[in-house]
């Protein structure tokens, strides 16, 4: 997928904080079939290949319910390889009777969404090809429009279900945050994103590359939302994946600039975002 490699900026995985470990493992398994590539009594590592890690589950010795109305994770978005897989995935949950939450076509994609056991929000998509996308006045158009799921279901190609596609990866990110102008800052001048579309003043998408969206940010917890405190359930921190070393670097100077503070531990930096938000590079 060629929106998330080189030379693009792109998030491959996020960390959870659960309540209850078992209960997740089973969601992240048998609801949305993903592998498990290492299990520990308080860690579960989630892989779609085998092999490559898209989330991590934490049970942490103490640990509240997920809270409302804070800044932090909205959905965490797993991007099928075709159209044909999330017919596969729409019949697959709707035969294990599990809540879906809805489904939507965006012009550049078409997606279906849900929560984990503990409210974390999911997207499960596939893109329509880029060259059909529709680009205006610098910006890419999206709509929030009905799925046809009749027509998403009729590529189904009648392969039984056994998890999803090997191919599947993290496509997106979409956070609450607790204001625009810090936050714009912080992404755009700090990590070097471009806006790519905005949404009625509430929510700003960007990217690198040209992609609809690598991030969506948002304020519809409100203007000013608290970030979540460390003791409850919800996204520990996400991941980027910069091209190489130079632009790691680079990134890692303009935060520094800008006064975000950035740690450093065994050659990954982590850092917050002005809403509290913690990511791993």
């Amino acid at each position: 997928m060629k929106f998330h490699e080189a030379p693009h900026v792109y998030v491959s995985q996020v960390q959870l904080k659960v309540q209850d470990l078992q209960r997740s493992l089973a969601f992240y398994q048998d609801i949305l079939g993903l592998k498990v590539i290492e299990k520990s009594e308080e860690i579960v590592r989630l892989s779609a290949d085998g092999k490559t890690g898209l989330i991590t589950l934490t049970q942490p010795s103490t640990i509240s319910p997920k809270q409302n109305r804070t800044t932090g994770l909205y959905h965490f978005a797993l991007l099928l390889p075709e159209r044909r897989d999330l017919a596969a995935v729409i019949r697959h949950l709707i035969s294990t009777g599990y809540p879906l939450q809805g489904a939507s076509d965006h012009l550049v994609s078409e997606a279906l969404y849900l929560a984990d056991p503990d409210g974390n929000g999911i997207e499960i998509y596939h893109d329509r090809s880029s060259e059909g996308w529709e680009w205006k006045d610098g910006e890419v158009v999206m709509a929030t429009n009905a799925m046809d799921v009749e027509g998403v279901l009729s590529e189904w190609d009648g392969a039984s279900w056994s998890g999803l596609p090997a191919g599947t990866i993290m496509g997106h990110i979409h956070l609450h945050v607790s204001e625009f102008h810090k936050t714009k800052e912080f992404y755009l001048e700090g990590l070097g994103f471009e806006t790519v579309c905005t949404y009625g003043g509430q929510a700003l998408f960007i990217s690198t590359g040209g992609y609809h969206h690598h991030i969506g940010l948002n304020t519809w917890n409100g203007i000013g939302a608290p970030a979540p405190l460390e003791d409850h359930a919800g996204m520990e921190s996400f991941t980027l994946v910069f091209p190489n070393e130079e632009e790691r670097q680079a990134a890692v100077k303009r935060l520094n600039m800008l006064g975000a503070a950035v740690a450093e531990m065994d050659g990954q930096y982590t850092v917050k975002d002005p809403s509290g938000t913690k990511m791993n590079f």
